[in-house]
């Protein structure tokens, strides 16, 4: 899912693109791979990547956003180091970027730097969510994402879930309209994306890889973890 140099996942609030860019990076931290996660989503003020900064400086990660009284700050703000490492990539870039029409205006504003090639571009989908309950909203979601941002999506990762009511019965559900709306656009369901607690219970019935996921991001009104044990992050086949 992230063997491309360059990997774009976008997606509406509640997704959970953010935690899959952020395990991603840390899974290829752990393999030894330099790793540039850039976060620009602007869509959402407190589940951003920024969130884990201590966490994924603690992993080799190199994390790109907004400092100071920008943390939080809920604007359309485009650091300019990200044009910079785009220009000249070295080693796997992860960028993190909002769903919504604000969102994808900013995959959009640096178009002109991302690589011709080695690219992928992930549409993440929950559909517990209300901007995607169903097949339709999620291929209207891409379509859209696609006309705003002039880049063209690659593949859709599913991820339904209702945080801690989640059933496997939920996941399978999601994964099977993942894969009817990546039907009628032409893209490929790259994986599923399942918690660590409920892959084992999954396993096996999906139509598609599992991506296990530990979970990272927090709201502020929750304790941040200070330190992650780095357990082993993995693709289920």
């Amino acid at each position: 899912m992230f063997s491309r140099q360059v990997t774009v996942l976008v997606g509406h609030f509640g997704s959970g693109k953010t935690e899959i860019a952020l395990n991603g990076a840390l899974d290829l931290a752990a393999r030894g791979e330099r790793v540039t996660l850039a976060d620009l989503d602007v869509v959402k003020p407190y589940f951003r990547a920024r969130s884990a900064r201590f966490i994924l400086a603690e992993a080799g990660v190199d994390l790109i956003a907004p400092e100071g009284e920008n943390v939080y700050a809920d604007l359309p703000i485009i650091v300019p180091r990200v044009r910079d490492v785009l220009r000249r990539p070295q080693g796997k870039v992860i960028l993190d970027v909002g769903g919504d029409g604000t969102g994808a205006r900013v995959l959009g504003s640096i178009t002109d730097v991302l690589p011709k090639t080695g690219m992928n571009v992930l549409v993440v989908v929950n559909f517990s969510r209300p901007s995607t309950p169903d097949p339709a909203g999620a291929v209207a979601m891409v379509r859209e994402i696609e006309r705003v941002s002039r880049v063209r999506v690659t593949g859709l990762i599913s991820n339904t879930h209702m945080l801690e009511e989640t059933t496997p019965e939920i996941v399978v559900s999601g994964a099977e309209q993942a894969v009817r709306a990546g039907n009628e656009l032409g893209l490929p369901v790259v994986a599923s994306a399942v918690h660590q607690d409920m892959a084992s219970s999954v396993n096996g019935a999906l139509p598609c890889s599992i991506f296990v996921l530990n979970r990272i991001v927090k709201p502020p009104f929750e304790v941040q973890p200070q330190r992650r044990t780095m357990g082993p992050l993995f693709v289920l086949n």
